[in-house]
């Protein structure tokens, strides 16, 4: 094969179709799949040939087919799939979640866990001491959401918010586990407990 020119080697004449001149390679692929020159010899000559045939094309004598002329059409579109998006969270919960500083975090929670402290450990067989503690966290959990919003109104509002979940949960839990696994602590000292834990939730992360 290697004595003929491009043309014979495929078995194909110069006015062959580009469709004829691919059967003809795929022909001889498949009956010389097992010798490794003569497919060489193959994809030599049929290289010749689109050569051959491109510049036949530049010299206006054929007419190309796109395919040959540009192969990158005959490609896939490669589909862009589109940017997965985080997943957002609610734009009003976006409103009412503050990023606190550092020291909007620990100040709250200095004083509440002190406040926290005085219900355990002291003497208050009737509520009447942590009554008065809740008094002054329900004061300093105002002061600490103005002084961050500056908005008295939503500050008492989510003062007495968490006053009431605080209450509601402190007093659930105490209903609930006061009897057994927490029965070493008071029902108000349990309400308390979780009060100030809502406060300082509210204080700290909440706007």
């Amino acid at each position: 094969m290697s004595d003929q020119n491009p043309y014979e080697q495929l078995g194909v004449t110069e006015e062959a179709s580009f469709e004829e001149i691919q059967e003809a390679k795929q022909r001889l692929i498949q009956q010389y799949s097992n010798d490794g020159k003569i497919l060489e010899s193959i994809e030599a000559a049929y290289d010749a040939v689109i050569m051959d045939r491109l510049r036949m094309r530049q010299e206006g004598k054929i007419k190309v087919p796109d395919r040959i002329r540009f192969p990158e059409r005959l490609a896939p579109p490669v589909i862009e799939s589109p940017p997965i998006s985080p997943l957002k969270s609610p734009n009003w919960l976006q409103r009412s979640i503050d990023t606190p500083s550092a020291k909007d975090i620990w100040l709250p929670g200095l004083i509440y866990t002190a406040l926290g402290g005085i219900t355990v450990f002291a003497t208050d067989p009737i509520g009447n001491l942590s009554s008065l503690l809740l008094a002054f966290g329900v004061f300093t959990n105002l002061y600490f959401v103005n002084r961050k919003e500056r908005r008295f109104g939503r500050s008492l509002l989510l003062t007495f918010g968490g006053l009431i979940v605080g209450v509601a949960l402190g007093a659930g839990l105490a209903a609930l586990f006061g009897g057994s696994y927490l029965g070493f602590w008071k029902g108000h000292q349990i309400t308390a407990l979780v009060t100030f834990f809502v406060f300082w939730i509210v204080s700290a992360f909440l706007r």
